[in-house]
């Protein structure tokens, strides 16, 4: 039994093997790390997100981040599954929002229920243990307490095999339309240039967690007690009120105390979908973040500014990057960097950086092409001030960010087609000079930085290589100053020798 199951699960990878990749987008990501008292991470678990990024037929394109959790079975089957359900000939561009609406609905039921199915032996063979499980007594035979024995040990292989769940964040561009479904605490956000010239940044639905009231409501719909929900902050282990898989809040809710009272099902995994979205004539970046990328940044620096903060480093990375990956790549390890600056720094955010989980970032370039190296406006790219909005759910300001974005103009893609370039063979390759990425942040009520470092230091210039961390998660520094050192040394050693002075031994 335990084989057919496996090889139903391994079957769906076959099905989308011939699916083209698509090209306009990279991904970044970072395995789970937990820090000890000396700085140094250690990974806890192995990887547990998972991510797609396909291009079908008919100008249908398919990406998705997801965010698993004990274990990565749910995940990665979402990832084919969901794959499979859509770009196998279910989608066309004849088809209406309404429609696509529907078939989205449909596919992440069918995930659903099919992985279920793929587990439903060993839920079985689990609940038929559980009835031969006998009390423990110390006057049971030796023969029977070995035999307890060997169910415990197989039920703790079955619980393995099925536990776990993940959430979802999916878009779908059909008919040049954006489409976002979200189950869950994962992330979108689209960047893109309006009629006058200004770019805005746009968070696309809020998150299926026990602090969102619309879903705090639904719950209270079904007879849960939202205020102790609410106060909890976790439903079995995770914030989110809407998960793939997780067969104890799907199938034993009733013996979950939270939930104990619900009429029905109340941790589903139909998603909320969001579309549809024009992409005529924009320029931008679409933003899918795993739910442990974002926890990472707003553990650092507070959850007011992170989007205006992660659309800052993608943007400056995109600037400067010879490709989409490396992009990715470049704002994950920075994020990583951040949130371990700041639980080695001491300073009062360093209590809740402690540990970060799994984080994936998936950037999808609108019309975006990335050139060799930084192009500066001189050097034919085009300035595009990004506006940010932002408001906070627990606060009825809301903060506005500028943000000058060059886009090199060596040529347009339009979702998927190169044009000619507009740039002359004489025209100066870029050397090593860094893009100018200048943010400036205000707020209705008062006056503030989009970073709460201060320092500057998510906008300091780099290289186009990104420094690789070493074992301990520390890169060198962006700025050698020995020349300093040695010059405050000869002003301040009276003579004496400055060797064992200021700076690095």
């Amino acid at each position: 039994m335990a084989a057919q199951r496996r090889n139903l699960m391994q079957s769906h990878e076959s099905w989308t093997d011939d699916l083209p990749l698509c090209q306009m987008c990279g991904v970044g990501t970072a395995p789970n790390c937990v820090y000890g008292p000396d700085g140094k991470g250690t990974q806890s678990h192995t990887n547990e997100d998972g991510h797609l990024g396909f291009r079908g037929e008919d100008g249908c394109f398919l990406y998705g981040v997801f965010n698993g959790y004990d274990g990565s079975r749910v995940a990665n089957f979402a990832s084919q599954c969901l794959t499979a359900e859509l770009l196998l000939g279910q989608l066309n561009s004849s088809h209406t929002d309404n429609d696509v609406r529907r078939i989205l609905t449909q596919a992440f039921d069918v995930v659903e229920k099919s992985y279920f199915e793929t587990i439903g032996d060993a839920l079985a063979e689990k609940a038929d243990l559980s009835n031969y499980l006998l009390p423990h007594n110390e006057n049971v035979s030796f023969h029977h307490s070995s035999q307890n024995q060997k169910f415990q040990e197989r039920l703790k292989e079955l619980e393995q095999e099925v536990s776990g769940g993940a959430t979802a964040v999916v878009a779908l561009i059909l008919n040049n339309k954006l489409y976002i479904a979200n189950v869950g605490s994962n992330r979108a956000l689209l960047c893109k240039s309006s009629s006058d010239g200004q770019n805005q940044v746009l968070q696309i639905g809020r998150p299926h967690s026990t602090d969102n009231d619309e879903e705090l409501q639904r719950l209270a719909a079904l007879g849960v007690d939202s205020a102790r929900v609410r106060q909890a902050g976790q439903i079995a282990g995770q914030s989110s009120t809407r998960r793939l898989g997780d067969y104890r809040v799907k199938f034993n809710y009733n013996e979950i105390d939270l939930l104990s009272a619900a009429k029905t099902r109340p941790v589903i995994a139909e998603p909320e979908i969001h579309g549809s979205q024009s992409l005529d004539s924009v320029t931008g970046f679409l933003l899918l973040m795993s739910e442990g990328l974002i926890n990472a940044l707003e553990s650092a620096h507070g959850p007011e500014q992170a989007n205006q903060e992660i659309v800052a480093m993608v943007a400056a990375e995109l600037a400067q990057a010879a490709s989409l990956e490396a992009a990715a790549q470049s704002v994950v390890d920075r994020v990583k960097r951040v949130h371990h600056d700041v639980y080695v720094s001491g300073r009062q955010r360093a209590t809740y950086c402690s540990r970060h989980e799994d984080m994936t970032l998936l950037i999808r370039t609108l019309n975006y092409v990335l050139a060799d190296g930084a192009l500066t406006p001189t050097q034919g790219g085009r300035i595009y001030p990004v506006s940010v909005p932002y408001s906070n759910s627990q606060s009825t300001s809301k903060t506005s960010v500028t943000l000058s974005l060059v886009m090199p103009s060596q040529g347009t893609l339009t979702n998927g087609t190169n044009t000619a370039s507009t740039l002359e063979e004489g025209t100066p390759t870029p050397g090593s000079q860094s893009p100018t990425a200048t943010l400036q942040s205000t707020n209705t009520q008062t006056q503030s930085s989009s970073s709460s470092s201060g320092d500057g230091s998510l906008f300091r210039q780099r290289g186009s290589q990104a420094a690789q961390p070493d074992e301990t998660g520390r890169v060198p520094p962006y700025v050698d100053f020995s020349q300093f050192y040695r010059l405050w040394g000869s002003d301040h050693s009276d003579g004496q020798s400055t060797q064992g002075g200021l700076g690095p031994q």
